[in-house]
């Protein structure tokens, strides 16, 4: 087969919509269960990408959480401390496979943003990973094959509607690309660029030492950017995205707002937040509404009016600005990676307040000089790796 026709475009009003190969081969998918959209297909083949090169530069299993077209968590596989799996909301599932646990945190890195996204396995989707799919919100997996018993569960989630795509791993796309924009044909070669740690070999700072576990966290940041809409930047963490800021026209806005994810995720951490009141019968994203406004308020005025009734057993205690700050100056050994130059010392100075101790980013800029000498000034480590990530 190849063609294969959609409901509609991005929007309803957008018809007729398809997907083919122009060439005349087969498609490199097949539709399991359900009936993937436009965008649905959008963020199946970037996530494919990424977690298809994520598994080759690391070795371990990886997941990717698409939404609109860009990632809002991508991890590796690494067994789950007890707090991220109570943070993740996974603690009553026992031990999970490697590609469960990748799932696991590139689905809780960003809750609010992951929810209703697009998932991308690198692996053979197992049974633990289909558990933790099946009782979240999301529009559909791709992967290069499932087990029986995960088939069987992902077949009977929304009855049955599920998106459900299995990508042939063999699949080598063309090395010319080509979109149309207003009836104009673009045409480019694919981003064909292969990112593994000899791209942190060109050390800029005083301090040159990065340890292995930062190394990974550098390429996976790196790997994230090349399918993230530009500009972008990306904090990493214990081999997971921890907070990624895609699309803005500023790359200090990229960088505050990814800072601003790394620091949600990192308070969630927080014993007030682990220990919040909430009603036995809440639902999960009521659960992620609440701690999302109870982590981003300097108090609960937000829920002064009763509402916490609806989610709590009790009001919870303030979490005040300086115990918030308090807290956040215990996290560090986090990584960040640019997928363009830093051009002034600003984001440095912005991604230090998030624990931000290894960097990588092209150089280029004529105040490269002002920038090294702001990560010297925290002691971090930046390398150069000359090479531009941007993705349209």
């Amino acid at each position: 087969m190849n063609e294969l026709e959609l409901k509609y475009g991005c929007n309803p009003n957008q018809k007729p919509s398809k997907i083919y190969m122009a060439d005349g081969s087969d498609l490199p998918i097949t539709v399991l269960s359900g009936k993937p959209g436009y965008i649905n297909f959008l963020d199946a083949l970037n996530g494919w990408q990424l977690v298809k090169e994520l598994k080759e530069a690391t070795g371990l299993p990886a997941a990717a959480s698409f939404k609109h077209v860009s990632p809002a968590g991508v991890a590796v596989g690494l067994p789950l401390s007890p707090v991220l799996k109570k943070i993740y909301w996974v603690e009553d599932m026992g031990e999970l496979s490697l590609l469960a646990c990748a799932y696991a945190r590139a689905r809780g890195a960003d809750r609010m943003s992951s929810f209703g996204d697009y998932i991308s396995l690198s692996d053979i989707c197992d049974e633990d990973t289909a558990k933790i799919i099946k009782r979240e919100v999301s529009d559909g997996v791709i992967a290069p094959g499932y087990t029986p018993e995960a088939l069987d569960i992902l077949k009977s989630k929304k009855n049955g509607n599920y998106n459900v795509i299995l990508i042939d791993p063999e699949y080598t796309p063309k090395p010319i690309e080509k979109k149309q924009v207003y009836g104009v044909t673009f045409e480019q070669g694919r981003n064909e660029i292969k990112i593994g740690r000899e791209v942190l070999e060109n050390r800029v700072t005083e301090n040159k030492e990065i340890p292995e576990a930062a190394e990974i966290d550098l390429i996976l940041s790196l790997i994230t950017l090349k399918y993230t809409q530009s500009n972008s930047v990306c904090y990493a963490k214990n081999g997971q995205a921890i907070g990624i800021g895609a699309g803005q026209q500023s790359r200090v806005h990229c960088t505050r707002l990814a800072g601003s994810k790394a620091d949600n995720w990192y308070l969630r951490q927080a014993p007030k937040v682990l220990e919040l009141p909430f009603l036995d019968d809440i639902r999960r994203a009521d659960r992620d509404n609440a701690i999302d406004v109870y982590i981003g308020e300097n108090d609960m005025d937000v829920l002064a009016d009763g509402r916490w009734e609806q989610v709590f057993k009790e009001k919870p205690p303030v979490f005040s600005r300086e115990e918030k700050r308090q807290w956040l100056d215990q996290l560090s050994d986090v990584s960040l990676g640019s997928d363009a130059f830093f051009p002034f010392g600003d984001n440095i100075d912005r991604a230090y307040k998030s624990g931000v101790k290894y960097v990588v980013q092209p150089g280029g800029s004529v105040r490269d000089d002002q920038v090294i000498e702001t990560c010297n000034k925290y002691g971090m480590v930046m390398a150069f790796n000359g090479i531009r990530l941007f993705h349209h």
